[in-house]
């Protein structure tokens, strides 16, 4: 069974943490969602999910976007082209890792 790093090149640490994997994983399949949106689906504390955020938009992944709405803040998030292709790639990686686990 694959354990050492040699088998899981490719899989980027970025994503595969798994509270930014489950951000990614729902920001994938939207446009764009709401902090709120994300927050209830991820389970997160807005304070942990902001971290997370924060490391995805530091590496370009995830784009922060902050507006009034009814001069209400709002906070909508959106995968950049680059986290769309990063994401892409891990997936990718993880399905080639696993195809090579002995069943």
């Amino acid at each position: 069974m694959p354990t050492d790093d040699a088998n899981i090149q490719g899989i980027d640490r970025l994503i595969h943490e798994p509270a930014r994997l489950n951000i990614m994983a729902h920001l994938y399949v939207v446009q764009s969602a709401d902090f709120l949106f994300i927050q209830h689906q991820t389970q997160m504390t807005p304070g942990n999910l902001s971290a997370h955020l924060s490391k995805l938009e530091e590496a370009g992944y995830v784009e922060v976007i902050k507006e009034f709405i009814d001069r209400k803040p709002h906070t909508a998030l959106a995968l950049t082209k680059k986290g769309r292709v990063a994401f892409k790639e891990y997936l990718k990686s993880i399905k080639k890792f696993v195809a090579r686990l002995p069943e």
